[in-house]
């Protein structure tokens, strides 16, 4: 199978790989996170059942009108500290981190340490 060309194909074959390793338990699932152009998303998921057990984003109610046009990566915080919170609400502090494929920098490093600061352990 040849390496894909562009930036995205290239991002979804080492999610791919690091996905064949990286699994979610109900005693230790994943955070898995995605970033678009404009938005982060976070989901913390139990891959035993297949289920996701809270989730968080730019777009929740409780971030929209949080500030008038905060900066990427203050939303990244944002979204770190709001599902560390929803987290830590359904008795999860372990948690396996999924990046996705990106680089652990910028949005998705924010993210992460936000969520650390939150209580989550990883």
């Amino acid at each position: 199978m040849a390496l894909p060309k562009t930036r995205k194909g290239r991002r979804v074959m080492r999610h791919a790989r690091v996905r064949r390793k990286v699994k979610g338990t109900g005693g230790r699932p994943r955070l898995a996170v995605f970033r678009s152009l404009n938005h982060v998303y976070a989901q913390v998921i139990d891959d035993s059942k297949g289920v996701t057990i809270t989730a968080a984003s730019t777009l929740d109610p409780e971030l929209r009108g949080q500030q008038a046009s905060p900066g990427k990566s203050e939303a990244s915080k944002a979204v770190g500290d709001l599902i560390a919170r929803r987290a830590k609400a359904q008795g999860i502090t372990e948690v396996v981190f999924d990046r996705a494929g990106y680089k652990y920098h910028g949005r998705v490093k924010t993210l992460a340490e936000a969520a650390r600061e939150g209580g989550l352990v990883f």
